[in-house]
């Protein structure tokens, strides 16, 4: 299985290329003032307005580096209705792919509470790499926030 590369700091994550719309440079995005903890803000794509999470923010409380090799992730994210949305994510050093088997990942024996988005580990030549699971990726109070009204208006188009 195909997977998109990106870190953390000194550490690598996985992201399923199957639920990746388009990798797209760091585009400039709409602020949202006082928006909750690692919301970037809202870029356009397609016409139509996307929520932005920078991961660096969200997990690590810091913004991604404005840098060559940091990316916008457009994924698919099952919204609370179950329908998938739009979803940026702002990833650092997301210049790689890796092919790993589901079977490669292994529980890593430690549990985030605080993130549970947080999957499994592929140990590689290179170091571990953790799998991350796009739909765990935000608490149900921020999924609510980002999509509630995006979802009425969809509904309603």
């Amino acid at each position: 299985m195909l997977y998109i590369v990106f870190r953390l700091d000194d550490d690598r994550y996985a992201l399923p290329a199957q639920q990746v719309v388009e990798v797209l440079p760091l585009l400039r995005l709409k602020q949202w003032p006082q928006a909750a903890r690692g919301v970037a803000g809202v870029c356009t794509w397609r016409g139509r307005p996307v929520p932005v999470i920078d991961l660096s923010a969200l997990s690590l409380g810091r913004s991604a580096p404005r840098s060559l090799g940091t990316r916008l992730l457009l994924v698919h994210y099952p919204a609370g209705d179950g329908a998938p949305r739009t979803l940026g994510l702002i990833a650092e050093d997301a210049t790689d792919t890796a092919r790993v088997e589901p079977g490669e990942f292994v529980a890593a024996g430690l549990r985030s509470d605080g993130a549970p988005y947080l999957g499994p580990v592929a140990m590689r030549d290179d170091g571990l790499l953790q799998r991350v699971d796009v739909a765990q990726l935000l608490p149900p109070a921020l999924r609510e926030t980002l999509f509630s009204d995006a979802e009425a208006a969809w509904a309603a188009a």
